[in-house]
């Protein structure tokens, strides 16, 4: 099963995205804060992270950092209520960027994207090139 985790210091966000995503078969936590955030990560693995920029406590932004000190390939998706951010060049250490609303369309399609891309990533094949075999001293001398 998916594990989803949800960073945010909203008790209502925190549980209507935990019953919306649950709902779509995903094995759903949740944090309120950066610390909290980090020992989920740390004992749960989740696949993907979905995090507030304003958190008591911590901001986003450092739990940001945060987590992709810990695994820089952990998706993570910024949520906020603000449509200002879109352009801040911090939201490149994360994988999307989603103004919250009532709506969750638009978070389910991010995620479902995301772990996508990750089944590709896993499933490729690896390549070789046998035009040159550094170890086929034959064609090397």
């Amino acid at each position: 099963m998916v594990k989803i985790l949800i960073v945010d210091d909203q008790t209502c966000i925190q549980q209507f995205y935990q019953e919306e995503l649950s709902e779509d078969g995903y094995d759903v936590a949740v944090a309120d804060d950066g610390n909290q955030a980090m020992a989920k990560i740390e004992s749960r693995r989740p696949d993907v992270v979905v995090l507030d920029l304003f958190l008591r406590g911590s901001n986003g932004w450092e739990v940001l950092n945060m987590i992709k000190a810990k695994d820089m390939h952990l998706p993570v998706i910024i949520t906020t209520a603000y449509d200002s951010y879109q352009e801040d060049p911090r939201l490149k250490e994360a994988e999307g960027y989603i103004v919250k609303s009532l709506d969750v369309t638009e978070l389910k399609e991010k995620i479902s994207e995301l772990l996508m891309e990750q089944r590709q990533e896993q499933s490729l094949p690896f390549v070789t090139n046998d035009a040159f075999n550094p170890f086929d001293y034959a064609k090397v001398a």
